[in-house]
C-alpha cells in the first residue's frame, strides 16, 4: 500500500499506532456533527412538551453530548486528547417526521482536528434521549450521523452539501 492510501493509524507492520502530530502547527481547528433520531408522534409530543417523567429530556442530552465531546480521547482508542475551547450541542424539532436532529460543534487550537469530538458529541445527545425516552418507545432509530462541516488543518475546509453549517 503506498503512503497515500496506507492507514494512518497502522505501521509498516500493520501495527496501532497514535499519529505523531508534534510538528503540526497549531491552529484553529473546528468541526459540526449532525444526526436525527426518530420516534413514535406520542414520544416526540412528550419530548416537546417536557412530559417525559425522567426530566428534561434536551437539557440532559445537550449536558451528555458535551460532556461526551469533551472526552471524546477517553472513548475513541486512537484519538488524541484536545482541550476543547468551544463546544455546543443543539437540537431542531421536526414535528412532520417526528425527529429530534441534533447537532453539534466543536473547537479546539490545536494540533488535530475535532471532527471525532463533534461526532462523538452528537452520538451521545442522541444517545441520550433514545435512554430517557425508551419507556415510551422502544422502536426508535438514531441515524443519519455525519460530518457536516470541517474548517482548519492541513487538509482544508470541508462541507457536507444539503446542510446548512
Amino acid at each position: 500500500m503506498d503512503k497515500q492510501t496506507r492507514f494512518t493509524h497502522m505501521d509498516d507492520n500493520g501495527n496501532a499506532v497514535m499519529v505523531d502530530v508534534g510538528g503540526k502547527p497549531v491552529t484553529r481547528r473546528r468541526a459540526v456533527a449532525a444526526g436525527r433520531i426518530r420516534m413514535s408522534a406520542a414520544c416526540f409530543d412528550a419530548v416537546r412538551q417536557g412530559a417525559v417523567k425522567k426530566g428534561d429530556v434536551l437539557a440532559v442530552a445537550q449536558v451528555a453530548g458535551i460532556m461526551a465531546a469533551k472526552k471524546t480521547g477517553d472513548i475513541i482508542p486512537l484519538c488524541h486528547p484536545l482541550g476543547l475551547t468551544h463546544c455546543t450541542v443543539e437540537f431542531t424539532l421536526l414535528p412532520e417526521t417526528c425527529e429530534i436532529e441534533a447537532r453539534c460543534t466543536a473547537a479546539c487550537e490545536g494540533q488535530t482536528g475535532v471532527e471525532m469530538e463533534a461526532l462523538t458529541g452528537v452520538s451521545a445527545a442522541l444517545l441520550t434521549i433514545y435512554d430517557m425516552c425508551k419507556a415510551l418507545d422502544k422502536r426508535m432509530e438514531i441515524g443519519g450521523i455525519c460530518l457536516v462541516e470541517k474548517i482548519g488543518g492541513k487538509s482544508g475546509d470541508v462541507r457536507r452539501d444539503g446542510y446548512e453549517a
